[in-house]
């Protein structure tokens, strides 16, 4: 038995079969490029799922952590650490706006976002606005209350009966927006700027522009899930301010990206919303902790710096060309380096398989589409490299 099998075999009886994982053993990064254990070279345009932003193996974020680390890793959340303090200064910049609360994953930062919505609903009108308004094949996170609000059947099927107060209408429909919002019951509404998990769709024209103003009207709160889309994913700081009218939320959230891989999240609250929290109304042990603050201190330091922002505008306008002249596709849709391409003959799993095998690590996203989400520090030859890669798969 190879080292590799004998890995597979013990990762079956000690880990719960919760991931259909690929048969390659990752054992290093660097920039744009991550190796097997075989020393076998691959072009990562999956990004560890748009977290990797900054790339794999930053000697810059690495030294902050280790700093942080040899300083001072954890104390808990009742006392001041100056990384969480300066991280919270450093996201209100983004926006210009918003308190923050930290916790350790996307699922994590919605959660709070539910809570602080509803606690907001209900003082502002009674018991009965607690009710939370997402979109249909929108993606928000597996605890059991960010799942109520994921619009994707085939994911709650398994886990009901789900919390009450969430329901869904279709993504895009204004009208079906509207009709699901009642100013006595509806608390908030959430949605994506782009739908990650649901295929990379992203908002119609107008559509968050008719979200604020159902939200205005109603008394509710709009939420806005950026945890693939923001930080400079699609071409600004954050996804909502990527269109050409900015419409802005009451409340967005934040993941994936903020710390380049180490377990760090962000809910983003303005007032008024942000004052319905109280001490003891929500909380976190390890949330935005000192280590993970430093690294992610360290991304938004580079991002800013090496302008990813517009990297991924520029960069995903070359990727999304490329794309779309490969004639196994049929299209391509997205924004800056969050990007689907559909596929002519719609089996995206085995172009995904075959696509690794060949060194081109991106995902099925839809049966009909894969996704691509590099490091924003990809150059014009990588991708060049991996579209080259890929035309090969689909011939």
């Amino acid at each position: 038995m190879t080292e590799k099998d004998e890995l597979m075999e013990t990762e079956s009886a000690t880990l719960l079969s919760t991931y259909a994982r690929n048969p390659v053993v990752f054992v290093r990064g660097d920039g744009v490029r991550l190796f097997d254990d075989d020393g076998r070279e691959y072009l990562d345009f999956l990004g560890g799922i748009a977290v990797c932003a900054v790339g794999h193996g930053r000697k810059e974020i690495a030294d902050a952590v280790s700093e942080q680390m040899r300083t001072l890793v954890h104390t808990s959340n009742l006392y001041y650490t100056e990384p969480q303090v300066r991280l919270a200064q450093s996201l209100q910049s983004l926006a210009g706006w918003g308190r923050v609360f930290f916790g350790n994953s996307g699922a994590e930062a919605n959660e709070c976002a539910f809570k602080i919505v509803r606690r907001f609903g209900q003082n502002q009108g009674g018991a009965d606005k607690f009710e939370i308004v997402s979109a249909d094949n929108g993606f928000h996170g597996r605890t059991l209350a960010t799942l109520a609000a994921t619009g994707q059947p085939a994911k709650q099927a398994r886990f009901q009966p789900l919390p009450a107060g969430f329901r869904q209408v279709p993504y895009n429909d204004i009208d079906a927006l509207h009709a699901a919002v009642n100013p006595d019951r509806t608390a908030g509404v959430i949605l994506e700027v782009v739908q990650g998990e649901g295929g990379v769709i992203p908002a119609s024209p107008g559509y968050l522009a008719a979200a604020r103003r159902i939200c205005d009207e109603s008394g509710a709160v709009l939420i806005f899930d950026e945890i693939q889309t923001g930080l400079c994913r699609t071409g600004s700081w954050l996804g909502f301010q990527s269109s050409a009218s900015t419409v802005e939320p009451d409340v967005y959230t934040l993941g994936k990206a903020i710390a380049n891989g180490l377990p760090l999240s962000a809910c983003v609250a303005r007032e008024p919303v942000a004052s319905a929290f109280q001490p003891g109304d929500h909380a976190t042990t390890m949330g935005g902790g000192p280590v993970v603050c430093a690294a992610a201190l360290e991304v938004l330091r580079i991002m800013e710096d090496d302008a990813l922002g517009a990297a991924a505008t520029e960069k995903g306008t070359r990727l999304a060309s490329a794309l779309g002249g490969l004639s196994g596709v049929s299209g391509v849709r997205g924004r800056g380096l969050l990007l689907a391409a559909e596929l002519h003959d719609g089996d995206s799993k085995a172009a995904a398989t075959a696509a690794l095998e060949n060194g081109l690590v991106v995902n099925p996203v839809s049966p009909t589409a894969l996704r691509f989400a590099p490091p924003l520090t990809v150059t014009d030859d990588e991708i060049d490299e991996a579209v080259g890669i890929l035309s090969g798969v689909l011939a």
